[in-house]
Order: C-alpha cells, then sequence, then structure tokens
C-alpha cells in the first residue's frame, strides 16, 4: 500500500518562514504590504515545502482563475492539419506560460459548439478570450460580450475594431497583397490570376482587396475563390487553366493554396517560374522552403500575433478597476506589418 504524504499547509508555510499564516497568504497571493525581507522568507520556505496553493481558495482572494479561453473557430480537423494554427497557439501558449496562466482550447464547428461555449465562458471558469479564425456573421463575439469577458481577436473581425472595445492583433493583409501583386508586375508579368482566400473571413476579402488595388481592371476570369486549403488551391488552379491558359502569374491567398496550385502546374508541364511565376502568403515555414520550387511569400509574424494577443489581454486584466479608458492604459488593436520573402517560384 502506497502511503500518501500530505500536501504542505499555509500554516506549515508560515511556521518555517516565522510569519503570520495572513503574511504568507498575502506573499502567496501577490497582494501588496509585506516588507521584502519578509516575503523573501515566505518565498524560500515555500520552495522549501513544496507548498502549492489551492487554486479555488486563491482564485476567492485574487477574482483571478489564471486561465485564459483560445477559442479558435473552426473543426478540429482543420485545426490539427493546418500549421497556421500551431504556429499562432505556440505564441499564445509561451506568453501565457511565461506569466503563469493556462490554456483552454475550445473549438467551434456548428451551433452546438457554439452554445456549448457560450455556457463555458459564461461560467466564470477563464479570466479572459482569446479568438481567431472568425468567419463574417460567427455569434462568437456576441456570445463573449454576453459573457462580459475581456477578449482580443486574432485578425480583424467583422466591425470596427475602433467601436465598442474591440481589441485585435492583425497583419497587414491588404498591403501585403499588394506587394506581391507589384512584385509580379515587377517581374513582367501581366496576365496575374489569384486564388482567393475564404470571403466570409476579412483576412480572405483584405486579399483580394489588395489583389484588386493594383489590377484595377483584371480579368473576372483571372480571379478564383478558395478557402486557404492545399485542396482549394489545386481546385482553383485547374479551374484557371481551363478558363485562361495564357496565365503567367498566380498569387494566392496562402501558402497551403500556393502548394496546391504548384502541384497542379507541374501536372500540367508549367514550369515554375518561366512559365508561370506563384507567390503565396504567410512564409509559413517548412511549406514555403520545401515546395518544389521553394515559394515566394509575403510573410506575416504569426507566432509574434500570438504572442502579442496574450500579452495585451493580460495587460488589460492587470488593468486596475479604476483605470480611465482615455489615459490610454486601455490596449488597443495592433496591425503588424508584412514583408516580401523572395525564393526561386518568383
Amino acid at each position: 500500500m502506497t502511503e500518501t504524504v500530505p500536501r504542505p499547509t499555509l500554516e506549515a508555510v508560515a511556521a518555517r518562514a516565522g510569519v503570520s499564516r495572513a503574511t504568507v497568504s498575502r506573499v502567496v497571493n501577490g497582494s501588496d504590504g509585506v516588507r521584502e525581507p519578509l516575503a523573501e522568507r515566505v518565498r524560500r520556505a515555500v520552495d522549501e515545502l513544496g507548498y502549492v496553493p489551492n487554486q479555488a481558495a486563491r482564485s476567492l482572494v485574487t477574482k483571478r482563475h489564471d486561465a485564459i479561453a483560445v477559442i479558435v473557430a473552426e473543426p478540429e480537423t482543420r485545426v490539427f492539419a493546418d500549421p497556421f494554427f500551431a504556429r499562432q497557439l505556440r505564441g499564445i501558449s509561451k506568453e501565457l506560460t511565461a506569466h503563469d496562466n493556462q490554456l483552454v482550447l475550445l473549438l467551434t464547428e456548428d451551433r452546438d459548439d457554439h452554445a456549448r461555449v457560450g455556457r463555458y465562458l459564461a461560467g466564470g471558469h477563464v479570466d479572459g478570450a482569446l479568438v481567431f479564425s472568425l468567419h463574417i456573421d460567427d455569434p462568437l463575439p456576441e456570445l463573449i460580450r454576453r459573457a462580459g469577458l475581456p477578449t482580443v481577436f486574432g485578425g480583424r473581425p467583422d466591425s470596427d475594431g475602433g467601436r465598442d472595445g474591440v481589441v485585435y492583433v492583425d497583419s497587414d493583409n491588404r498591403g501585403g497583397a499588394r506587394d506581391a501583386v507589384r512584385h509580379l508586375l515587377g517581374l513582367g508579368r501581366r496576365r496575374i490570376a489569384h486564388i482567393t482566400g475564404a470571403l466570409d473571413q476579412t483576412s480572405g476579402v483584405d486579399r483580394l482587396d489588395g489583389f484588386r488595388d493594383v489590377r484595377v481592371d483584371t480579368d473576372p476570369g483571372l480571379v478564383v475563390e478558395g478557402d486557404f486549403t492545399a485542396a482549394s488551391g489545386e481546385r482553383a488552379m485547374r479551374e484557371l487553366l481551363g478558363r485562361r491558359p495564357d496565365l503567367d502569374a498566380v498569387f494566392a491567398a496562402n501558402d497551403l493554396t500556393a502548394a496546391g496550385a504548384l502541384r497542379v502546374l507541374r501536372e500540367h508541364g508549367r514550369r515554375v517560374p518561366d512559365d508561370v511565376a506563384v507567390v503565396g502568403f504567410d512564409d509559413m515555414q517548412p511549406i514555403a522552403e520545401q515546395t518544389e520550387p521553394p515559394l515566394t511569400t509575403v510573410r506575416q509574424d504569426i507566432e509574434g500575433m500570438g504572442r502579442l494577443m496574450a500579452r495585451l489581454l493580460l495587460r488589460d486584466l492587470d488593468r486596475p478597476a479604476t483605470a480611465d479608458e482615455d489615459t490610454g492604459v486601455m490596449p488597443s488593436s495592433v496591425v503588424l506589418p508584412t514583408t516580401l520573402v523572395r525564393r526561386a517560384s518568383a
């Protein structure tokens, strides 16, 4: 029979440090009012005894759960297959871990999932929410608003980030798309096609708008809708070759789409970049480096976006409840720059 070793208590820590139980409680819960020499004695006793605070009791004192809901508005088959999500989650996880917060991952695929997530958020289990891959008219923002949770969105939601306290972190999707198309024009390409991303997401719309900013009078037959997947890149590329076999360049809305397009071009005997130049978006390594040929693409800092989302949320949670919103303490939305990374495909 295994003997259970009792967990160290606040009283045991207080006895080891030679202070009162109340002093230990203030130090453990991060409260002010304890002189540094005493606080150091408490921290040393905590380490020596291996004391772990009772989270439920600590939450009663701090009003914090030290847990953040990370909500991805996609089915699990998409989330675990697309490296974009892994990279953004890694950035979020690193930042939350550095601040001793737990990540609670929630995925939504249908209306039942939305209802489940809404109930969980309203139940007071987490301190805030990080949400990304939203689709236009998604009910999640309203569910979160009802729950009253501080929230940061990854990507511009289908609303004005300057209204109603909406905070988001995004990349310059429109500007990056313009850079991609201008690069193709600089190579002398004139029959430039675009395979879009999902047009029920603002990133897909913004990249299409950036393409049209540069190619104002483009042939509608040179634009085919995709959904950010390799399969949609293959389907769209076949459609484009059937419509406009004379095309000489493709701007794909992301690297997975571009990888699918490259496979179809190779099947049809089109040399890249000699016959058709291809540019993607994301700089999703190792995809962009392992396509044949390696992919010229627009780089966005996906992991950095995740870290910044978490940082803004934690900063908001640490903001004093009496802080005035006009003092600049409130977090504001951030749009990160993109850069063109040239490789062999264009």
